[in-house]
């Protein structure tokens, strides 16, 4: 008997995007700038854009879609069209437009995330101005992004109580927050860079990765610049414990340590 390899079936994802609001005309530019990518299907209908990328063999599940080729005023005209009450986030950097749709057990790690932060300035008794998916973005250089978070500590006082913050004649957050964002096609931390913020946060695969700017590069680090005393180790143990005795009583726990560091430190 001949036996006779089948080769196995490349596993293929589908990603969609919907950009409701998108008006006609920022479509037909969209249409005319964009690089053909046979991967990718543009449906638009009265309720705006929907964008679908086709993923072969990617791993894990894909919730992006990448568009290149776009100006950086097509970039901001698609985002004043779509305005602030969308799901999804969007980075830029000179032409390729990545726009995300968070997954909920990321979207819980990151509110964990910004219990613990606001726990601790709040026991160090200081300021924070708490953003969220801030935008980011920097005509000159072409870039932007959206955090999953992010926080001014140290510079609060320099954008306290503003409401449109700009950079470079506003500062960038101190802390920027990243909760596991796989098959990106944009290097963020180039973006992240560019526009200076001091440090970032990464949350993926149960643990807290630490980024300090260097320069123009991000060198990983086992201390937060922000916290030099949090104990990051101890961190990603309490996220996950708030899978069994629940988020308030995860971020209570985190509270009586931070306390109980602050009372050795003095």
């Amino acid at each position: 008997m001949t036996s006779i390899l089948v080769p196995p079936q490349p596993k293929v994802q589908q990603s969609r995007i919907d950009m409701a609001g998108l008006e006609w005309t920022t479509f037909q530019s969209l249409v005319a700038e964009l690089m053909p990518d046979a991967d990718l299907t543009l449906t638009y209908g009265g309720e705006g854009l929907s964008v679908s990328q086709r993923f072969v063999d990617a791993e894990p599940p894909v919730a992006h879609v990448c568009l290149r080729g776009l100006s950086w005023q097509l970039y901001q005209a698609l985002m004043q069209d779509v305005g602030d009450g969308r799901i999804w986030r969007a980075a830029y950097s000179q032409g390729v437009l990545e726009l995300r749709r968070p997954s909920y057990p990321n979207e819980e790690a990151k509110q964990i995330l910004q219990d613990f932060v606001t726990t601790v300035v709040d026991e160090l008794g200081i300021e924070a101005r708490s953003l969220g998916a801030l935008t980011l973005e920097r005509k000159d250089l072409e870039k932007a992004i959206e955090p999953d978070s992010c926080f001014y500590i140290q510079s609060e006082a320099l954008v306290r109580g503003k409401s449109d913050i700009r950079l470079p004649d506003d500062p960038p957050p101190d802390l920027a927050i990243e909760s596991d964002h796989a098959n990106s096609s944009l290097n963020k931390h180039n973006i992240y860079a560019a526009l200076g913020v001091p440090e970032i946060w990464r949350y993926r695969r149960q643990q807290l990765e630490i980024y300090l700017l260097d320069g123009t590069t991000y060198v990983r680090s086992p201390q937060s610049r922000v916290f030099p005393f949090l104990p990051i180790a101890e961190v990603p143990d309490f996220i996950e414990s708030s899978r069994e005795i629940g988020q308030r009583k995860a971020v209570k726990a985190f509270r009586a340590r931070i306390q109980s560091l602050i009372t050795e430190s003095n």
